[in-house]
Order: structure tokens, then C-alpha cells, then sequence
């Protein structure tokens, strides 16, 4: 499994989901925009602490990162 472009997906789809742009997450986390853009594509991997910035500023659990795309459409 290529875990890297399941978190990229997932970073992606929950920051759309809440209206964000590259730019105001990057800002929300206090991480470099090039940062995000490079997760997002799946050029770099995220360490457990930058997941955890990431989360915090999405407003989801670290671990949602993880789930399968299929997993996520059965979340209550």
C-alpha cells in the first residue's frame, strides 16, 4: 500500500472539505506552504508531530490520515 498518496488524498480532501487553501493551512499548522504542497502530492513524508499539526489545524484525529478512501464514506 502506498501510504504516502493515502495521506496526501486524505490531507487534500480534508482541507477542501473545510474551505482551506494550501496557504491558510500551512498558516492554521505554522508549517512552510512548499510543505504542504509537497504532502499534498505525495513528495514528502510527514512525520508523526507534522501529522499531528496538520490534524489539529483540520480538526480531525491523526490517524484519519490512514483510513482508505472506503473507510472514510462509512464514518458516522
Amino acid at each position: 500500500m502506498e501510504w504516502e498518496k493515502i495521506v496526501a488524498e486524505n490531507l487534500r480532501r480534508f482541507r477542501r472539505e473545510r474551505g482551506k487553501t494550501q496557504e491558510q493551512l500551512a498558516l492554521d499548522a505554522g508549517v512552510a506552504l512548499r510543505y504542504v504542497g509537497m504532502v499534498e502530492r505525495g513528495e514528502t513524508s510527514a512525520s508523526v508531530g507534522m501529522l499531528g499539526k496538520l490534524a489539529d489545524a483540520l480538526d480531525v484525529r491523526p490517524g484519519d490520515f490512514f483510513l482508505l478512501e472506503k473507510d472514510l464514506r462509512s464514518r458516522p
